[in-house]
């Protein structure tokens, strides 16, 4: 059962073909937001991307989940330092 912009976990680990576990390591490290409605849970589709990210690293380049909560602190941190540059150049008339 799927809801507007959700996907249910089970068709998303079917959809990649990876297990559950994972989905559910990555929410406990809060790389991703996994949403309760009853019985249910749901993935967002906006969060697909961000899964799609962290299967790759992971099990591409077998970083593990530390490591990929590294990695997503680190481009949360640069993303936020390229917005403060971006006000900057606007505020200097660049």
């Amino acid at each position: 059962m799927q809801t507007a912009n959700n996907i249910t976990i089970q068709e998303c680990c079917t959809h990649y073909r990876v297990e559950t576990s994972f989905v559910y390591s990555l929410q406990e490290y809060g790389l991703i937001e996994i949403i309760h409605n009853g019985e249910e849970q749901y993935i967002h589709y906006e969060q697909l991307a961000l899964l799609e990210k962290y299967m790759h690293l992971h099990y591409d380049l077998d970083i593990n989940f530390e490591g990929l909560d590294a990695i997503a602190h680190l481009l949360r941190h640069i993303e936020n330092l390229q917005t403060e540059v971006k006000t900057l150049r606007n505020e200097l008339g660049t």
